[in-house]
């Protein structure tokens, strides 16, 4: 259950937004993971220090998070974000299962910026074989023998 937002968890995410910037470590994006008032984990962009495109604030805080509490599922936790979550930051935010997002720069605000996230929403919404990048499914059938074997299994842990 998500606790009444708190402004100075989201001056810290702006503040190492900034720092990141000033320090030419990564683009101007920072996120906390917060749990019962209490930090958890923050994290900058790190995307061109790192040479990874998914180093965003967000999921580096996902990431560190679930390290320093063992887990997959940061569910009773709270993430606050610079700015409103690119495509990929907001499925990797529903994937570990936050109770709540709370951000402060708009989608607008980074477009001006020159991050424009707009394209992604759009190609999302087409068919895959309408996308920018070439999607084409091969071999179904051989692929759901993963599936498969998942849903027999008994070791399995779900998520």
């Amino acid at each position: 259950m998500s606790q009444s937002p708190n402004p100075a968890f989201l001056s810290r995410a702006v503040e190492l937004a900034e720092e990141n910037v000033e320090k030419g470590t990564g683009g101007p994006f920072a996120a906390l993971i917060v749990r019962n008032g209490e930090v958890i984990a923050e994290a900058a962009n790190s995307v061109t220090r790192t040479n990874d495109p998914t180093a965003h604030g967000e999921v580096n805080a996902i990431r560190k998070a679930c390290a320093a509490l063992g887990t997959f599922s940061l569910e009773g936790c709270e993430i606050y974000s610079s700015c409103e979550p690119c495509p990929m930051c907001l499925a990797a935010i529903y994937w570990a299962r936050l109770g709540a997002l709370y951000y402060g720069s708009s989608q607008q605000d980074a477009a001006k910026a020159g991050f424009d996230d707009a394209f992604l929403y759009e190609e999302f919404r087409k068919n895959p074989g309408e996308r920018k990048i070439l999607a084409v499914q091969l071999m179904r059938e051989e692929a759901w023998t993963a599936f498969a074997s998942w849903m027999k299994s008994s070791a399995k842990i779900e998520y």
